[in-house]
């Protein structure tokens, strides 16, 4: 007889079929055309008592959304050495679904916890919020808050992976954040860059360093005003497609964020917290912001490779697993 389970399983992949034209793979593009979009946000009012004195002290950004789908209890068994922080959309339940299987898979590893978990923010459709409500309850593994989620609310997305650390897990060791089209070489990160069996590091930042500045053409995807940013250079910032943290940077980071102001450019906006905590990513040539060509050899080099559809993950991950014993 089918498990509860099983059933459940079964019931998502029929819906997902189901509402196959909603579910276009592509990500979330388009230049950016104005503010941070934060709906829903009501602007404070000066009160009476208030002086200027107090308003400096107030948050920019207090961050209260709330959580509408969240797994508080991940870490209360046993703190996780790592926690993979994955940036994903409503339509990408394929690429979930491969890397459950394959470099997320919280298994594969039984003498290092580690605990994955995919972001999202609300979407305005509500069958993909049903949709990915029943992926929850089958999985455990997503957390969702109350932000419209869309390309320009990626810092959101990931200001809620670190106040999810900061709040349910702050006895993790590392964090990992990445996205859905990226393949990540667990090996690699765990036992070359990681190594569990060394003092935990803190204040740790690292990742595929960019030293750039402000793309002011307004076409651009990229694109950032001068009032937002008025700066000619960015401070130093790792990749959004994958860098690795000690955990304790995630409060950091979050707390700064508060009194911070918002950024549309994610990796960008984190570069700028980092430089007001005094933290340098440190540059790492395994963290791979761009899409390579598949062999063995070069991939067991890696730690990560972006632009990585759910049929190459699997391909990639089984070859990896399968032949262990080949030298390079």
């Amino acid at each position: 007889m089918p498990s509860k389970v099983s059933c459940l399983y079964l019931l998502t992949v029929v819906c997902w079929a189901s509402a196959l034209w909603y579910l276009s793979l592509s990500r979330p593009s388009g230049s950016y055309g104005g503010q941070v979009n934060v709906p829903g946000r009501k602007e404070p009012k000066l009160g009476k008592n208030d002086t200027f004195g107090n308003i400096r002290t107030r948050s920019l950004n207090p961050h209260d959304f709330d959580y509408l789908i969240n797994e508080a209890k991940k870490c209360e068994a046993e703190p996780p050495f790592l926690v993979i922080l994955i940036s994903t959309t409503h339509k990408e339940f394929d690429a979930r679904q491969a890397i459950r299987e394959t470099w997320g898979d919280e298994s594969t590893f039984p003498e290092v916890r580690v605990v994955t978990l995919f972001l999202l923010g609300r979407s305005t459709d509500p069958v993909l919020n049903e949709m990915v409500e029943q992926e929850s309850q089958i999985f455990h593994d997503v957390v969702v808050e109350d932000f419209i989620d869309s390309y320009h609310n990626l810092t959101l997305k990931t200001l809620m992976g670190m106040r999810w650390v900061a709040t349910f897990c702050p006895q993790a060791q590392y964090v990992l954040k990445t996205d859905s089209d990226i393949f990540v070489n667990m090996e690699n990160l765990i036992y070359n860059l990681l190594k569990p069996t060394t003092k935990p590091r803190r204040r740790y930042f690292t990742g595929y360093v960019i030293n750039g500045g402000p793309i002011r053409d307004m076409r651009s995807k990229w694109y950032m005003p001068r009032d937002l940013y008025p700066e000619s250079k960015y401070p130093p910032f790792c990749s959004g497609t994958g860098y690795i943290f000690s955990a304790d940077v995630a409060e950091l980071i979050y707390q700064t964020s508060l009194h911070t102001r918002l950024l549309h450019l994610e990796d960008v906006y984190v570069g700028v917290c980092l430089r007001k905590l005094g933290i340098h990513p440190f540059q790492n040539s395994g963290f791979n912001h761009w899409k390579m060509a598949y062999s063995l050899c070069r991939y067991r080099r890696v730690v990560t490779v972006h632009q990585i559809s759910p049929e190459e993950m699997h391909r990639i991950w089984n070859d990896m697993t399968s032949k262990k014993h080949l030298k390079c």
